[in-house]
């Protein structure tokens, strides 16, 4: 189970995640991934972006991207690391790769590691659509190619083929596919359409949420709704909508984001173990508690903080303005 940072998916604003919409900016171009010659010439003309021990070149609010001779002049300072090819722009002109390394010394200088180098979740809210569908991509690639250096089936060691979409064993030849864990997203309200959010004792304080959780083996996303929402929350849902999906690589999930009613808003309760405390909001309750520093919201980049704007927005006279003044992510 999870608590994570979604209305109305026509109220959905332009904080959703770049990785939300129908067509992606980024072309995937899967039939390249079978011609290393074809990869190794789009290489040399790539904007690489590099992660370095799951930090990427970020500043300003947007990416910073290397060269193919940036990448072999930092060599020293870096391991060898690996190449996967993320794809072409949609005119076909530019080839992007992600870069995986290492550093080999930390560096001495703490403006090189900390301010040239970022985690998604700092700074992905500050991304253009572009760079955001570019950094889901490189880092869930990233995370899966660093946590399966060996096969499943007889333990030897695996290396990256096919421009980084598989990890193939040295012993068997067996292919190891990227996973992505499929993890449901709610927006739970009432009849007088309030919302209800909780929070975790992870969180810092005040930090609230609305609830999700990953979709056990045999189990559809509307059967996981209602059993996240009561197992956290102690209520049943009725009218489970579908409003869309976002890319989660945190460190390798994919929200599906749905909106449920609750005939039953009195008997909420909080499960005293990962949810600690709940809470229902009408928008003016928000506003004020948002006013008056009560209150912390997902972060920007989030689909949760997207669900509570979209719903907070579809009434006349709520404005995005209102909500802005707090977010947090984990303590």
């Amino acid at each position: 189970m999870m608590l994570c940072a979604w209305g109305d998916a026509s109220s959905l604003t332009p904080y959703m995640s770049a990785r939300n919409q129908s067509l992606s900016p980024i072309d995937r171009a899967s039939e390249i991934r079978a011609d290393a010659a074809k990869l190794s010439l789009l290489w040399q003309s790539a904007q690489i972006l590099p992660v370095i021990d799951g930090h990427i070149g970020a500043n300003d609010g947007q990416l910073r991207f290397l060269t193919a001779e940036n990448v072999e002049f930092l060599s020293a300072s870096f391991e060898s690391g690996e190449r996967y090819f993320l794809g072409l722009a949609r005119d076909g002109a530019q080839p992007y790769f992600a870069w995986r390394t290492s550093w080999i010394n930390e560096p001495s200088d703490e403006a090189v590691k900390f301010e040239s180098f970022r985690t998604l979740r700092e700074v992905g809210g500050d991304l253009h659509e572009v760079d955001l569908t570019l950094a889901m991509h490189a880092v869930g690639l990233c995370n899966w190619h660093a946590t399966h250096p060996r096969c499943s089936r007889c333990g030897a060691e695996t290396m990256s083929d096919l421009g980084g979409s598989v990890r193939v064993c040295v012993a068997d030849s067996s292919q190891h596919h990227p996973r992505t864990d499929p993890a449901i997203i709610v927006l739970v309200k009432d009849g007088a359409d309030r919302i209800l959010l909780g929070h975790q004792s992870i969180w810092p304080e005040k930090r609230f949420s609305t609830f999700a959780g990953f979709v056990e083996p045999g189990e559809s996303f509307e059967e996981c709704v209602s059993r996240e929402v009561f197992e956290e929350a102690g209520v049943y849902c009725n009218d489970i909508n579908y409003l869309r999906s976002q890319a989660w690589p945190f460190p390798a999930s994919v929200m599906i984001a749905f909106e449920a009613i609750t005939d039953h808003p009195d008997t909420a309760k909080a499960d005293g173990v990962e949810i600690t405390e709940i809470q229902w909001f009408s928008r003016q309750e928000m506003k004020a508690a948002i006013a008056k520093a009560e209150l912390l919201l997902p972060p920007m980049i989030s689909v949760a903080r997207t669900m509570i704007t979209g719903w907070y927005t579809a009434k006349a006279g709520h404005s995005v303005e209102d909500l802005i003044g707090g977010e947090a992510w984990r303590s």
